[in-house]
């Protein structure tokens, strides 16, 4: 097997960095001419198209997305033998690599992942979002060391990790001022026929909210859902409905969303786990994770 060219493979992982031959020849002081000649030759050398071309647009292809993925820890690499070289100092940092789903409160990740930070050990941590099924098949061959998620792998999965629960919270609703001076009344019936931002049907929590309107014979104007809890609240912070977001962080949610508390219910509750290779947990920094969570 012909060895891999790391040049072409650092030009590919500029372009694909910068978005464009243009931008990436101008970093890299070269012609766009040569670093296109470049990675013809990459693709060539390896079989494969790394992007493809809708008009002036490079988009890498899934193939791409993959061996980007390996430069991107390649090059991080790099980066640490150099600054060992200059420093005669080893880089004692543990990298650990965390998969969130898109679902999960951006400020309840926070609340879980920061631990690792304050860790005895030097930890690098990376943070990649995206849908659960993706971030599981980037677990399963070790591109991720843990999974953030409020749905457990289901029964039956070909994949070999493990369920772990982290902790569970009930759910509280919000409104602009004005909105949650009427809502606040006869609560949870005042819903009914009111604007209502309600979560995507991807969402681990949108059944059992549903169900629990249901139960109270609520029916409100639900007038956008989201998949993405961040989007979620700025269209609730502008005063488009209703949202309900974990009452485990309804404190940040007021303060950062300036909105108010229209309701609380522990009748539904959504719960969230880390999805690891181990059965018995031995990364410190999972560890640390799950540990700060209990306590």
């Amino acid at each position: 097997m012909t060895p891999l060219n790391y040049n072409h493979l650092y030009y590919f992982y500029s372009v694909a960095n910068e978005g464009s031959i243009t931008k990436a020849s101008s970093v890299l002081h070269l012609t766009p001419q040569t670093i296109s000649g470049q990675i013809t030759s990459f693709e060539s050398q390896i079989g494969v198209t790394l992007f493809d071309r809708k008009g002036k647009k490079l988009i890498l292809s899934e193939i791409g997305q993959l061996i980007y993925s390996y430069a991107d820890e390649i090059f991080q690499l790099g980066d640490e033998l150099k600054n060992v070289i200059k420093t005669q100092e080893p880089a004692h940092w543990l990298t650990f690599t965390v998969g969130v789903t898109g679902v999960i409160p951006k400020v309840l990740a926070f609340q879980l992942l920061n631990p690792v930070l304050n860790m005895a050990d030097s930890v690098r941590l990376i943070c990649k979002e995206g849908h659960q099924d993706s971030l599981l098949a980037e677990l399963a061959i070790n591109k991720l060391d843990l999974v953030l998620t409020d749905q457990p792998l289901p029964m039956g999965s070909h994949i070999k990790a493990y369920n772990h629960r982290l902790t569970e919270s009930g759910f509280t609703f919000f409104a602009t001022k004005k909105l949650a001076t009427i809502c606040k009344k006869n609560f949870p019936h005042s819903l009914s026929g009111q604007p209502f931002l309600m979560q995507g049907k991807n969402t681990a929590v949108r059944q059992r909210l549903s169900a629990w309107l249901e139960k109270y014979n609520v029916i409100p104007n639900i007038i956008a859902e989201f998949d993405d809890s961040a989007l979620l609240k700025s269209f609730g912070q502008e005063g488009y409905g209703v949202f309900t977001a974990p009452t485990l962080i309804e404190d940040t949610i007021m303060s950062q969303y300036h909105v108010k508390i229209v309701g609380r219910t522990e009748e539904f509750k959504e719960h969230y786990y880390v999805i690891s290779p181990e059965r018995r947990l031995k990364h410190p920094a999972i560890l640390e994770i799950v540990n700060a969570a209990n306590n």
